[in-house]
């Protein structure tokens, strides 16, 4: 092998660019679950949270997805006690656009002046004077989707955004955002069982939009199909890890962001970066979905 290294950690998922100027690990953490139930209020073991995040950073993931909604403000606030200052290569990706009621209560608000609420929100959490990666959290259908999309072009403008991203978006909201802002990252939910954004994923193949599935491991009735357990049975894998090497096979410009408020579950999640699986497991897991 002589001097040969192989890629460990997120590492060995490869790596996708980001806006054409920042390269990450192609395997991310979605920090939503790093709060209470129902995604609601401070995590039961807020050691145990920072924990998940100091393990993440040292395992190579230097792609981090949270959002204001998440608590709210619960998840930014712990990603800055927990990491600040950050590493040189961290993004720290967070969205806007939700607003909460209650435990598992959303509500979209896409309103310029809340959005512009929310950002300055989230930079102070955060400690940041540009946010990396904003993204559009939800259309809201009560506002036309050019208003949200051009209050964040505003804020990029004035160098609060670097890069912008949405999410929970059609092809022709897409389109519709595109005309106004370069958008290098979209956000949908994805994953083998749940396959009715694959028109957006096309869209940003084509144009190397990078694509964060998320829900990427699909519902519990996704993990019980005899396709998944055989696979996993054949590579000595857990069904969830399996269900990550899919989407990385899947699709180049797929960055999962798999979320967890458990170390163990975090390390077995970064195992799966080291999967390869065949076209031919590939095809029976999508058709196994379908």
């Amino acid at each position: 092998m002589g001097n040969e290294r192989v890629a460990v950690g997120a590492a060995a998922a490869g790596t996708l660019t980001i806006g054409k100027d920042r390269t990450v690990n192609r395997l991310g953490f979605g920090a939503m679950r790093l709060t209470g139930k129902g995604i609601w209020g401070p995590p039961a073991d807020l050691n145990a949270a920072a924990n998940v995040l100091r393990r993440a950073v040292s395992a190579g993931i230097d792609f981090i997805d949270t959002a204001d909604s998440y608590g709210p403000y619960v998840s930014e606030e712990l990603i800055a006690q927990t990491l600040y200052p950050y590493p040189a290569d961290l993004i720290i990706a967070t969205k806007g656009g939700l607003t909460r009621s209650g435990p598992n209560e959303w509500h979209a608000n896409g309103r310029p002046h809340h959005l512009r609420e929310a950002l300055e929100g989230s930079l102070r959490r955060l400690r940041l004077d540009c946010i990396e990666l904003y993204q559009l959290h939800r259309p809201d259908p009560q506002v036309p989707y050019e208003e949200s999309v051009g209050a964040l072009a505003e804020m990029q403008r004035a160098g609060k955004i670097r890069h912008i991203g949405v999410s929970n978006v059609t092809t022709e909201q897409l389109a519709q955002a595109r005309a106004l802002v370069a958008v290098v990252s979209v956000q949908n939910r994805y994953n083998a069982e749940d396959r009715e954004s694959d028109d957006v994923l096309k869209v940003c193949e084509r144009d190397r939009i990078a694509f964060l599935p998320w829900a990427p491991i699909g519902g519990p009735a996704r993990l019980e199909h005899h396709a998944l357990e055989r696979v996993a049975r054949e590579h000595g894998a857990t069904k969830v890890q399996i269900a990550i090497a899919w989407l990385l096979e899947h699709s180049p410009v797929m960055l999962p962001i798999p979320g967890t408020g458990s170390v163990k579950h975090l390390d077995e999640n970064i195992a799966a970066a080291s999967l390869r699986l065949s076209a031919d497991e590939c095809a029976a897991l999508a058709h196994a979905a379908s």
